[in-house]
C-alpha cells in the first residue's frame, strides 16, 4: 500500500471557482483499544517517525517509577513533561518549577535554544530586547522529565540524550513493549531537540493513543495511563499554547480527547468514550495539510456534533489568502476512510 491523496490545495477566483494546484498525499489509521484496525486511508502501516507525538510515552518510564511522587510534581507539571509548549510565562515558570524540585538549573538542558513558538502562533512581534534560553525551547517540559528520571536513578546527567545513555535505554525498551515490537525493529533518530526519536508502522502509533485515552482502564499501564490522560486533558494549554491546534482539539473533546502534534505533520488523537486512537502522517511533511485532514476524520467518525463543528471550524477548509489578505483558495481534505 501508498500514501493516498489526503488534502488537495486550490487557487481562483470566487465567481469563476477554484481549480487544484497541489495534492498532498498522506496516510490514516483508526484502531481500537485492543490495536484492531477500524478504518484507514492510504497505508496505515506507514513507518512514520513519532516525533513530539511520542512525548508521553518518553515520560511513561519515569510515571512507571513513581517519578512524579518522588519529586512532588503536581499534574500541571506532568503535562509539561508530555509538552511541545509554546515558551509563554507559565510554561517557563512551570519547567523551572521542575527543575527546582529535582535539583539541577537550567544549564542541564541540552535542548538547545530556540524563539518561542508564541510568536509564530499568535502573530505578534518579538521583542527586540527579548532573550531566550534553553527552557524557552519547546521540548524543555520534556528533557526536565529525562533530567528527573536520571535524578530518580542516580544516573549520569551529561549526555542524557545519548541512545545508549540508561534514560534512553529504558525508553526504548518500554515504547518496544507498548507497541510490540523488538527494539531493533524501530528505526532510531535524533529529534530536533537533540533526543533519539523512533519509527513505527502509524496504526501502532494509533494504538499507543487509544491505550492513552483508555487511562486507568488499560490493562498493563493504568494507573500511568491515567496520570498522562488526566494531565494532558486537564492543562491542554500547557501541552500546547495559545492558538495551538493541540488545544484546540482538546478543548473540543472536552475531556474526552488527548491529542499531540509532531514535527512534519504527525497528529496522534485518542478517543476515550469511542475507544479508538488516530494516527496521521502527512507524507511530505507539510503541516498545512494536517489539520483539514484531521477535521476530516474526526468528522467522518462521527465525532463533531454542532458544538464541535463551530469550535473546530477553521480547520475544516481554511483558506489560503495573499499578501493583501484576498482569498486565493483553500485546503480541503480530499479522501474518504475505508472500513477495515
Amino acid at each position: 500500500m501508498h500514501p493516498a491523496p489526503l488534502a488537495a490545495t486550490t487557487r481562483g477566483y470566487p465567481d469563476t471557482g477554484y481549480a487544484v494546484e497541489n495534492i498532498h498525499y498522506g496516510s490514516v489509521a483508526v484502531v481500537d483499544a485492543g490495536g484492531r484496525l477500524l478504518y484507514s486511508s492510504g497505508d496505515p502501516d506507514f513507518m512514520t517517525f513519532t516525533r513530539s507525538a511520542l512525548k508521553p510515552f518518553q515520560a511513561l518510564p519515569f510515571v512507571l517509577d513513581d517519578g512524579p511522587a518522588r519529586f512532588g510534581l503536581a499534574r500541571d507539571e506532568l503535562a509539561l513533561l508530555c509538552a511541545s509548549h509554546s515558551g509563554e510565562d507559565k510554561h517557563v515558570a512551570g519547567v523551572r518549577a521542575i527543575l527546582d524540585k529535582i535539583g539541577v538549573d537550567e544549564s542541564h538542558l541540552v535542548c538547545g535554544c530556540a524563539v518561542p513558538l508564541f510568536y509564530d502562533f499568535t502573530g505578534q512581534p518579538v521583542p527586540p530586547d527579548a532573550r531566550f534560553t534553553p527552557v524557552h525551547h519547546n521540548c524543555s517540559g520534556k528533557h526536565s522529565g529525562f533530567l528527573a528520571w536520571c535524578r530518580l536513578h542516580g544516573a549520569p546527567l551529561d549526555n542524557y540524550v545519548a541512545p545508549e545513555h540508561p534514560l534512553q535505554r529504558a525508553v526504548r525498551a518500554t515504547l518496544a513493549d507498548c507497541v510490540q515490537m523488538d527494539e531493533a525493529q524501530l528505526p532510531t533518530g535524533l529529534d530536533g531537540c537533540s533526543a533519539p526519536n523512533f519509527a513505527m508502522p502509524l496504526a501502532r502509533l494509533a494504538h499507543l493513543y487509544a491505550r492513552l485515552a483508555q487511562g486507568a482502564n488499560d490493562p498493563r499501564l493504568g494507573a500511568a495511563m491515567g496520570d498522562l490522560f488526566d494531565a494532558m486533558t486537564a492543562r491542554p494549554d500547557l501541552v500546547s499554547g495559545s492558538e495551538r491546534t493541540d488545544l484546540h482539539w482538546m478543548d473540543a473533546g472536552g475531556g474526552d480527547w488527548v491529542a499531540k502534534i509532531g514535527a512534519d505533520a504527525v497528529q496522534a488523537i485518542g478517543i476515550r468514550s469511542a475507544g479508538i486512537g488516530i494516527a496521521i502522517k502527512v507524507a511530505d511533511g507539510n503541516v498545512r495539510a494536517l489539520h483539514p485532514a484531521v477535521y476530516s476524520v474526526l468528522d467522518q467518525l462521527g465525532l463533531l456534533d454542532a458544538e464541535r463543528r463551530s469550535l473546530l471550524d477553521r480547520y475544516r477548509s481554511p483558506a489560503i489568502k495573499n499578501a493583501r489578505g484576498t482569498v486565493a483558495g483553500d485546503i480541503r481534505p480530499v479522501f474518504t476512510l475505508q472500513p477495515a
